[in-house]
């Protein structure tokens, strides 16, 4: 018997998911706990292989039999085209409704459910707070990866919507590898934006290194999405927990697991949303934090 059946999926669009938390072993492997198969996200510690497309998703699953799929971003439509029948707890960015994942947020019918964490939607406050940091700031850049599609046209419109309502102008680039990325900010230093917009992405996430260590060496102040960008030196993030995400998938996978139908577990949608600042990121840039802008930090990292 198939215990445990691992598959990181880094599906159609290329990109990779949000990196696990150093605390979500217990939280996912948990669900295992009945020894059933199961099929899971990337967690700390644990080898596992590469599934690169959706077919193959389906295949793995059909193959193995897995009892409950628990899944981030796009490998959740992956998995939704792949069966109807096996459960599905995922953890997405956008509206699981729109995306068709689920009928209603509070009655999802079918065999998915999980946790709608909003990295995508809050990029107008994101945009906000970033001008709060950088006030003189009219020209603002946006970094997007074009093969993740659903993303990227949410961000573009959201971008446009929040720029207008500020009075800002935003420039679109793109990138989609490591050496897009250099050649992306490349073309950022010569054009030089005030500041920039790194799009919600996993693959971007992936890059976090690369790309806090080119906005340190380029001086340009950057927003991102999430707090892993901030830990390795970037300047801030406003958006939802990913650690918490990972917390609440496993802790509806387990209840799935115990008998539960995704069905009948509505959606939960994300209320943790957090502003992590580096103030020795600042102050390699030469920005001096508002003060107000600390106090409503949850987080300044000296």
């Amino acid at each position: 018997m198939i215990d445990f059946v691992p598959v990181v999926v880094k599906d159609v669009i290329n990109a990779a998911p949000p990196p696990a938390p150093a605390d979500a072993d217990a939280a996912a492997m948990g669900a295992t706990a009945t020894g059933l198969p199961i099929c899971v996200p990337p967690l700390k510690n644990v080898t596992v292989p590469v599934v690169p497309t959706a077919l193959l998703l389906a295949d793995v699953m059909v193959a193995v039999k897995v009892t409950l799929v628990p899944v981030v971003t796009d490998a959740a439509l992956a998995a939704k085209a792949a069966t109807q029948t096996i459960p599905i707890a995922f953890g997405v960015n956008q509206d699981p409704v729109k995306l068709g994942l689920v009928t209603s947020l509070a009655k999802p019918g079918g065999n998915a459910t999980g946790i709608n964490f909003f990295i995508g939607e809050v990029l107008g406050k994101r945009l906000g707070l970033l001008r709060e940091l950088v006030p003189a700031a009219t020209r603002f850049a946006l970094l997007v990866n074009p093969p993740n599609t659903a993303a990227t046209s949410t961000t573009l419109v959201d971008a446009e919507t929040a720029a207008r309502a500020l009075g800002l102008q935003v420039q679109t680039y793109q990138a989609s590898t490591s050496r897009e990325i250099d050649a992306a900010f490349a073309a950022l230093v010569r054009e030089r934006p005030d500041a920039l917009l790194v799009a919600p992405d996993g693959f971007f996430i992936s890059r976090r290194v690369q790309l806090t260590s080119l906005a340190t060496r380029h001086a340009l102040p950057v927003a991102y999405s999430v707090r892993e960008y901030v830990e390795v030196g970037g300047l801030m993030s406003y958006g939802t927990s990913i650690s918490d995400m990972y917390r609440q998938v496993g802790d509806y996978a387990g209840r799935i697991l115990k008998g539960a139908k995704p069905a009948d577990l509505p959606v939960v949608q994300a209320v943790k949303f957090e502003l992590v600042i580096n103030l020795q990121a600042a102050r390699l840039l030469g920005l001096e934090v508002p003060p107000t802008l600390i106090a409503r930090a949850d987080e300044v990292i000296e």
